[in-house]
């Protein structure tokens, strides 16, 4: 038996590198059988494959279920992956590493601070245990990537609280989609100038047939510039933007929210007595714009929404959701192609989608907004008296207004 032992381990490694894994085992199987009783252990020992693939090889090669051909293994056989043993492992990672999520806006990828294997590490002691490999893995299907370090400060030094109010954001955003409420995250995109003038990227065209466009950058005076205001719904990953034509003011911001809410929000949210408004600390939609302030109250009491807005910490605008989730979409669905019109802005952002379901509208919004509204300490003090209503927690950043109860007092 031992020189038999010895032969069968000379053989399978000639034959090994020649043969597929079912092959392989209806092969040692074979062998096994030709042995006789005791033959799966000696097989077993002389090749170094486990003795139940052995034993399963016996099986198949004496007239057992086939894996079929093109198969090494019965359909429904093999290991399964961690998500599908494990149905709550992709939900938690999710929720491990949303919280601080960086985004690029000229990237479609998020990236996370956290290592894999810091991540395993809390994904294994909160219940779900896990490889880091297996987090790389999923981290890639859910288009996190590694990257290295990249200038995204704005200037200053880092406020000390700013990892607590995104915690804070968080917090809030998880209480409202709980409850079925909707959570947005607003902002404008650049402006971009209306002509024939180039587009960052590239796109496909016949050899040697580029588009034409101008020399210089000088605006059209008759297309002049357009500012893109959007809107991403975090909770249904939709996407809401209004392509004005004149000032980027706080008046502007609030009236495509208004927009939004009447031909997407409502419908979408029937229930709703609530909506999170996610917004950079700065611009037409920034803390210390008192118009922002001023025309949300308008909207509160117009839809009869509690309406809670949430700045991002300063410096850090570019970690806004919608700058990953809906802008840099657009931004590569219209690279390398001039924008000649109002429409192709308009139909070009309306066209953008992305594999994970995101579908967006657009329209072109060509009222004035004039610069230079003030709004007085007086009213600010009737505002705050009456619908604005700051939290504990930065105020300043975090405030929620209320469909006003009476008039203004006359003043």
């Amino acid at each position: 038996m031992a020189d038999a032992a010895e032969t069968l381990a000379r053989r399978f490694e000639v034959m090994r590198p020649h043969l597929d894994e079912f092959q392989r085992r209806l092969w040692l199987g074979a062998e096994a059988a030709e042995l006789g009783p005791g033959g799966v252990a000696v097989v077993a020992e002389a090749t170094g494959v486990a003795a139940d693939t052995v034993r399963r090889g016996r099986e198949e090669a004496g007239g057992g279920q086939a894996p079929g051909p093109g198969r090494s293994r019965r359909p429904g056989g093999g290991r399964k992956r961690a998500e599908a043993r494990d149905g709550q492992l992709v939900a938690a990672l999710e929720a491990l590493i949303d919280p601080v999520t960086r985004g690029d806006p000229m990237s479609p990828l998020r990236w996370t601070c956290k290592s894999t294997r810091a991540l395993a590490r809390a994904l294994t002691g909160a219940g779900h245990p896990v490889s880091d490999f297996v987090v790389r893995r999923l981290l890639h299907q859910m288009d996190y990537s590694l990257q290295a370090s990249v200038k995204v400060n704005e200037g200053g030094s880092q406020h000390p609280d700013r990892d607590a109010q995104f915690r804070y954001i968080s917090g809030q955003a998880a209480a409202h989609l709980a409850a079925g409420d909707p959570v947005i995250s607003v902002d404008a995109k650049k402006k971009e100038n209306v002509g024939e003038f180039k587009n960052g990227g590239r796109e496909w065209r016949p050899e040697g047939s580029p588009e034409p466009v101008n020399v210089h950058d000088f605006q059209d005076k008759e297309l002049g510039k357009v500012t893109p205001y959007g809107i991403y719904d975090i909770g249904g990953n939709t996407g809401w933007v209004s392509v004005g034509t004149d000032h980027d003011t706080a008046a502007f911001a609030v009236a495509t929210i208004a927009r939004w809410w009447q031909a997407v929000g409502r419908p979408a949210y029937p229930r709703a007595a609530r909506l999170l408004i996610c917004a950079d600390g700065g611009g037409s939609n920034g803390y210390r714009t008192r118009l922002w302030k001023t025309e949300l109250a308008r909207l509160a009491g117009e839809t009869g929404l509690q309406i809670t807005v949430c700045h991002l910490p300063p410096g850090t605008s570019k970690w806004n959701k919608i700058e990953h989730r809906l802008f840099s979409h657009i931004s590569m669905n219209w690279r390398g192609r001039p924008l000649t019109s109002h429409e192709v802005i308009v139909e070009t952002i309306a066209a953008t989608t992305t594999r994970t379901g995101l579908a967006v509208a657009a329209e072109l919004d060509t009222a004035r907004y004039p610069k230079g509204i003030k709004i007085s300490d007086q009213q600010m003090r009737d505002l705050e008296q009456r619908v604005l209503r700051r939290h504990e927690f930065h105020g300043e950043w975090n405030y929620t207004l209320s469909p006003p109860r009476d008039p203004p007092e006359p003043h």
